[in-house]
């Protein structure tokens, strides 16, 4: 239980301290990934590959919740 715990507050830490350092990487970010963006060189500048990391949980729940509600 406390391994799964500490994996979840990393994640957080890690999706809290990206949207506080750079909002707008963030969510165009999310955004891209999710569908949302349409494809636009002007606006790719600003995705962030390197937040897409396979242990950023919440941020991948947050791609997935906003292309099913999406």
């Amino acid at each position: 239980m406390r391994f799964i715990m500490a994996i979840m507050v990393h994640s957080v830490a890690k999706t809290v301290g990206s949207l506080v350092a750079q909002p707008t990487a963030m969510v165009t970010t999310l955004l891209y990934y999710s569908g949302q963006l349409p494809r636009n060189l002007n606006m790719d500048r600003f995705v962030q590959h390197e937040l897409v990391e396979p242990d950023n949980f919440l941020f991948h729940f947050l791609i997935n919740f906003l292309r099913c509600v999406w």
